[in-house]
């Protein structure tokens, strides 16, 4: 290509890349921010729905926890099934279903009836987060994703601070209109998922070739660009997709990965009931929870970037995982309520800011249907960690009796999965040259960019 037109496929390139960002991630954003609050929610309406079901706090962290058993069993059929009915039926069911089961939870009558509804509320939500990781590959071409998944995962952090704000004041409207603070929670967090059903029905395209709003030059561009991806780099598609359940890589990496979502879901579990031990109303304990939420905000806009820029990988999972390890450890020994904040605070941050990274990691090898049942078994697995977090820090806080101790659980598992990351990631490498060196053997004539591509897939 000559410097013009070089140019000129940049500048189609950047406008096209803007486009797809400013159209697609904020609705995305909004959908997780939803997705988010609905996960969360549990963690403040158990400061009063425990003594209303006359259960204890093991007991209820077992019904919270069947979320995550549900979501296990379905997620990789799920993801699977948006590969091949498209995004935009697929999402509309899942926050459907998830809208209508997170209201019902505000009616619940006793502990067999939370039971049902919680494994029910990870049935109806299996293979949304892993189905928007597989849908952003068909929108982004490689070297954007991780910045696109931290994006979408500042969602997270957003839902976490309005979830936290409106948790602890919805649970201060008890006895409004009838219901129970811990109602309101529920039915106040489950409608809006309802009504976004229906936008999402309407507004979003189930790929690149059906947006409106993509003009010609952008489509061909953006599909040439993915398609050489696909074809390049020793990337595998299954003939039967539920294969790629059977790729080593994909349990390595979700061996890996379970320790993040078991410290994620540990901390914002047990957060709002270490902040009350400060000795604040629910209200107040809301507002504090914001601030973790900020902080991880600007860690997930900050990490994926920086690595892009620099082209390394490995240290942009590992170091935020040690960070998160060692802040977890340090809020057990620090005197005062604001150190141990403060420190909780950071390990929010880093315990999310690892995750875009990682994520960027499993298109390199996968592709199509088997990149989709792929990333959801990676994703199912890891969010096992929820289920033993969920189980595991409120049995250790009964055994303990400190609201912190069950940090230092947490603080140990993330040192062991980032340690594990330099295990992973060596090996991913080394599997990367042989299938390029297989290729090049087997295509003498392939260009020489294939091989390039494939050995800097993960740095």
């Amino acid at each position: 290509m000559t410097p013009t037109e070089t140019a000129a496929d940049d500048a189609l390139a950047r406008r096209t890349i803007a486009t797809v960002t400013w159209r697609l991630m904020p609705l995305l954003g909004v959908m997780y921010l939803i997705a988010y609050i609905d996960r969360q929610n549990i963690s403040y309406a158990k400061l009063q729905m425990v003594g209303d079901l006359g259960s204890s706090e093991s007991v209820f962290g077992l019904g919270a926890s069947l979320f995550f058993l549900g979501y296990f069993l379905c997620e990789v059929p799920a993801n699977v099934i948006l590969e091949r009915v498209g995004a935009r039926l697929w999402f509309t069911r899942i926050m459907a279903t998830w809208g209508l089961i997170t209201v019902l939870l505000g009616f619940t009558r006793n502990t067999a009836m939370f039971y049902g509804l919680r494994f029910l509320l990870g049935v109806a939500e299996a293979g949304f987060f892993p189905g928007v990781l597989f849908v952003l590959t068909l929108w982004f071409p490689q070297k954007h994703r991780a910045a696109m998944i931290g994006w979408f995962m500042i969602a997270s952090a957003v839902a976490n601070g309005v979830g936290a704000a409106i948790g602890g004041a919805l649970l201060d409207l008890d006895g409004a209109l009838g219901l129970k603070g811990w109602q309101w929670v529920f039915v106040s967090t489950g409608v809006p998922a309802l009504l976004l059903a229906v936008i999402v029905l309407v507004v979003l395209p189930d790929g690149p070739e059906k947006a409106p709003w993509l003009d010609r030059a952008g489509r061909d561009w953006l599909g040439r660009t993915l398609r050489e991806e696909r074809e390049t780099g020793g990337k595998v598609e299954h003939g039967n997709p539920f294969a790629a359940l059977l790729d080593r890589r994909v349990w390595m990496l979700a061996s890996v990965y379970v320790a993040f979502p078991l410290a994620a879901y540990g901390l914002s579990y047990w957060l709002p009931t270490v902040v009350r031990s400060f000795g604040v109303t629910n209200t107040v304990n809301g507002f504090i929870n914001i601030i973790p939420w900020v902080v991880t905000g600007l860690a997930l806009w900050w990490v994926p970037r920086h690595s892009a820029r620099t082209g390394e990988q490995t240290w942009h999972v590992v170091g935020p995982g040690l960070v998160a390890a060692s802040a977890l450890a340090l809020s057990l020994v620090v005197p005062g309520s604001i150190p141990k904040f403060a420190c909780l605070c950071v390990a929010a941050a880093g315990i999310f800011s690892a995750q875009p990274v990682f994520w960027s990691l499993p298109p390199t090898f996968l592709k199509g249907a088997s990149a989709a049942a792929g990333i959801a078994a990676i994703n199912s697995v890891g969010n096992l960690g929820g289920f033993i977090a969920q189980n595991a820090v409120p049995i250790i806080r009964d055994r303990s009796g400190s609201d912190l101790v069950p940090m230092i659980f947490l603080s140990a598992c993330l040192v062991v999965g980032s340690c594990l990351v330099f295990v992973v990631l060596g090996a991913l490498r080394r599997d990367a040259g042989r299938r390029a060196a297989d290729q090049s053997m087997a295509s003498p004539v392939a260009p020489a960019a294939s091989p390039h591509s494939s050995t800097q897939a993960v740095r």
